[in-house]
């Protein structure tokens, strides 16, 4: 029994392993919309988010994300920034729930601007004014 619980236990480690060096390799439409926005950015840590594709990466020192849809199109893009530049009355609102731990603004297609704070395994958006929309578990 304890040999068959090893083997079980190393099959399952390797397929884990094997499982997180595969590369994530978008459409050409998804890198090209990418490439056009961010020519000089090379380090790009791709992922698969729902049916759109998501490019992490660093510009400076600020992390950033941008999220693009099959065809091309951005839907969103995210940079983090430090929590005194998020909305006097988002900061408030989000400390009430605890520490910041994470900040991010967020750009979407329609040029409409958000703001993210993360608190305790939160996600809490607001509207460009600060005003609370939505919390949302932190997903991994």
């Amino acid at each position: 029994m304890k040999l068959t619980f090893k083997i079980f236990i190393a099959v399952v480690l390797f397929a884990n392993y094997s499982f997180a060096q595969t590369k994530l390799d978008p459409p050409v439409d998804v890198k090209t919309a990418f490439t056009k926005k961010y020519p000089s950015v090379t380090n790009i840590k791709w992922e698969k988010e729902g049916d759109k594709y998501e490019a992490a990466f660093k510009i400076g020192e600020r992390f950033m994300s941008v999220l693009i849809n099959n065809t091309g199109v951005i839907e969103e893009t995210e940079i983090q920034v430090n929590e005194t530049e998020l909305p006097s009355a988002a900061r408030k609102y989000a400390n009430t729930k605890g520490h910041i731990n994470e900040a991010a603004k967020i750009v979407l297609a329609d040029s409409s601007i958000h703001y993210e704070a993360e608190v305790k395994g939160k996600d809490y958006f607001f509207d460009k004014k600060g005003t609370f929309i939505e919390s949302k578990a932190v997903k991994d």
